[in-house]
């Protein structure tokens, strides 16, 4: 695994007020075999009076290498709505709509004393849509703001050496009043098989398995799998963060 430092997105934008790092493993890591990606994001904010906190994310679009089977991955098999979970949470959703996990860390300012958070992130399959894949996230937190909160992504064409990307859209959540949105200080999933069940009919019976994973290239590029996160923020600032997997070793 490899973390890179972030820059502005496009050059010339605007003044960077956030930077950021991205982490991406490979779990198991074997050429030609299914595994799941483990992706992770860290912001921060850049000097000034706002005391380093960044400004509320509300785009990530995670590009991931080119030959990376995501639509034979045999990941979810059923959907569930966003309109669902954010009603009704994840137990309305059949298991094999689940996509992955993760968490995220928020920061609540309040006063000279900003509040910490952290939430469970779940992913799971939506309706295709336009003929395209389409996820949604569901945040999960107990005190003191996020209670429920479910976002759609997509999977998008991206630019060469880039397969396609995950982009992602974060609505901003209010905090108290006369206070500013949430700021994300953290946020990672996972996107594969690693710690899920689905069940299938078999002779009448119930059989649990797990999903296959998203398939790995039987070929790596000499540098290694690139990843690359672009990040927009309510400010206007855009961040690029990168990040190189080693070639792992064949299957």
């Amino acid at each position: 695994m490899l973390v890179a430092c972030a820059c502005t997105w496009p050059a010339g934008t605007c003044a960077a007020a956030e930077n950021a790092s991205l982490h991406v493993q490979l779990v198991p890591e074997r050429l030609g075999a299914a595994t799941t990606i483990v992706f992770g994001v860290r912001i921060a904010g850049g000097p000034g009076p706002s005391g380093e906190i960044p400004a509320p994310l509300i785009e990530l679009d995670l590009a991931y290498p080119a030959g990376f089977g995501l639509g034979t991955s045999g990941l979810g098999t059923e959907n569930c709505r966003q309109a669902t979970l954010q009603a009704l949470g994840p137990k309305a959703c059949p298991p094999d709509s689940r996509m992955g996990e993760g968490s995220a860390l928020v920061e609540v300012p309040f006063g000279s004393e900003p509040i910490e958070e952290r939430a469970h992130v779940e992913m799971f399959m939506a309706p295709v849509q336009n003929e395209q894949l389409r996820m949604v996230f569901y945040a999960s937190g107990q005190s003191p703001v996020i209670a429920q909160l479910a976002f759609p992504a997509v999977l998008a064409p991206a630019p060469a050496p880039s397969g396609g990307a995950l982009d992602t859209e974060l609505p901003l959540v209010p905090t108290f009043p006369r206070s500013p949105d949430v700021s994300v200080l953290r946020f990672g999933s996972t996107l594969g098989p690693l710690g899920l069940t689905y069940y299938e009919q078999v002779h009448g019976r119930t059989v649990s398995y797990r999903p296959q994973g998203v398939v790995l290239p039987k070929r790596c590029p000499a540098n290694g799998f690139p990843f690359t996160a672009r990040l927009g923020f309510a400010d206007g600032t855009k961040v690029t963060a990168t990040a190189k997997v080693p070639c792992p070793r064949a299957g």
